[in-house]
């Protein structure tokens, strides 16, 4: 079921040109409802690559000449659809006010929270009160995250983000806070000197009161708004070990062939018995990769989802069923950005070493320029060429938006939703088959994931890097969607008993 909703080992790498990543081709972005997308062989054979944008890294890649004319061509595409869009945005606008002031009920969300993509409203200092207004609860969705280096715990009360004090806390608050944010336990809460933290978190302070036994959401709980913690402490949350290899302890010497728990979150997601992308484990529930890995394929029971899996189908991977899909609503199949997806799993996941989750990045964290992290992958080792048999992996610098904005490299084609990563000069990249895989990067020895292998044009050319959805961006829709289920899930257990 597919979902809509809103350096220790840094080897010499001997890579024959790129990483790569898989054989749907350009069908994801071609795909035709009244075709059956059952035969892995006949989908390939259709692909056909699109002179007029840049192509995904499912999708099959465009040589040489034809670089400059794709992201022309998608450039003005671009811009004609935002006109287009733009046109029809007004006449719909218009349309709401007529009916609006006839009927009394047009502007009746302006100024307050709409309910998720129903005509339902409650005011913006409802949010996060505790009380759900919302018939399915949107209200009390995304009011707890975590920011900054440390991990710091705050709560949003009344539109403002506030940073939790250490005074009061207790374990059950742990626990709820850590439910809040999609993970089944609480590992630790511990607690650093509020001057010691970013700038911006040292405001808007709160503390919390609770002593009831029963888990509870934070905003249900007493707060008290604060200008200084009387503790001087504020509270770090730590829901899930993570960003760890436990199993790898050895050092390669030459080439980018992955060894056996060297990047335990890696993930290859099969269609029929085929694999199609990469992904990254991020809880024992939950893989994440891109949109267009999945768009267009509704059928949840035609993919799995194979772990702890260096070569494809041997070294005693498992194999698990996908029980849903969630891709972002914003996501369209010839387009660039929101390209997220989440997968969740049938059954949770048991780690061991081999197969770990990789640690999501806080709010506000930042990754500059020129730091190397690895990306990973079972795509192609040259341009056109197969998939690759073995796990194979590489490491690149980051790229800021401004250098891979540039005239000569992608002319303003990059988001916020996007980051650059690789080598200007070409010689290292992803490729066909690593789209949804991982780029990550290692931050005091925990391992984060900073980016999901995306688009580009060609594999590692000069002045065209791999591109990747920025994970610090969708983290907010990736708690959501997260908070979201798991919620639902309890909601239909009660129900139940």
């Amino acid at each position: 079921e597919v979902v809509s909703v809103t350096e220790e080992d840094f080897p010499p790498v001997e890579t024959p040109n790129t990483l790569i990543v898989s054989p749907l081709g350009s069908f994801i972005a071609d795909f035709q409802p009244e075709k059956d997308p059952g035969n892995p062989e006949e989908l390939h054979s259709q692909a056909a690559p699109s002179p007029t944008m840049p192509v995904t890294k499912v999708q099959p890649f465009v040589h040489g000449e034809a670089d400059n004319d794709l992201v022309k061509g998608w450039k003005n595409r671009f811009i004609l659809h935002r006109f287009e869009l733009l046109i029809a945005s007004s006449l719909i606008l218009m349309m709401f006010l007529v009916l609006g002031i006839g009927l009394g009920v047009g502007l009746s969300c302006v100024g307050k929270f709409r309910c998720g993509s129903s005509s339902q409203c409650v005011s913006t200092m409802a949010q996060c009160d505790g009380t759900m207004d919302c018939e399915n609860h949107e209200d009390e969705l995304g009011c707890v995250r975590l920011s900054g280096r440390s991990s710091v715990l705050q709560v949003q009360k009344r539109g403002e983000w506030r940073t939790v004090c250490s005074e009061e806390w207790n374990i059950q608050l742990g626990i709820s806070a850590c439910k809040q944010l999609g993970y089944s336990r609480h590992v630790e809460s511990s607690y650093i000197s509020l001057t010691s933290i970013e700038q911006d978190l040292q405001t808007n302070l709160i503390s919390i009161n609770y002593s009831q036994a029963e888990v509870i959401k934070l905003q249900s709980a007493a707060t008290f708004s604060k200008k200084q913690c009387s503790s001087g402490m504020v509270t770090s949350l730590k829901c899930i070990e993570c960003g760890s290899r436990p199993q790898y302890k050895a050092r390669i010497v030459g080439g980018n062939v992955s060894k056996p728990g060297q990047f335990p979150w890696q993930v290859s997601l099969h269609f029929q018995r085929e694999h199609i992308c990469g992904g990254s484990i991020i809880t024992s529930s939950w893989i994440l990769t891109a949109a267009h890995c999945v768009y267009g394929f509704e059928n949840s029971s035609l993919w799995t989802v194979h772990v702890g899996l260096t070569e494809q189908l041997i070294h005693g991977a498992h194999s698990l069923a996908v029980r849903r899909i969630i891709r972002h609503a914003q996501y369209w199949p010839k387009g660039l950005d929101y390209d997220i997806a989440l997968i969740r799993l049938q059954e949770p996941l048991v780690f061991d070493g081999f197969v770990e989750p990789i640690c999501l990045p806080n709010y506000g964290e930042e990754f500059t320029e020129g730091r190397m992290c690895w990306i990973s992958g079972w795509g192609a080792t040259e341009e056109d060429g197969e998939s690759s048999v073995v796990l194979r992996s590489a490491t690149i610098p980051l790229i800021s938006t401004k250098t891979c904005n540039q005239a000569d490299v992608y002319k303003g084609l990059i988001s916020s939703w996007m980051i650059c990563a690789g080598y200007l000069e070409g010689g290292i990249d992803s490729c066909q088959g690593d789209s949804g895989g991982p780029l990550a990067c290692e931050d005091s020895s925990v391992w984060k994931l900073v980016g999901v292998t995306s688009w580009g044009v060609g594999c590692a050319e000069r002045n065209k890097p791999g591109v990747y959805t920025s994970i610090t961006k969708a983290l907010s829709w990736i708690r959501l969607q997260i908070e979201r289920k798991e919620m639902f899930h309890l909601l239909s257990l009660s129900s139940t008993t």
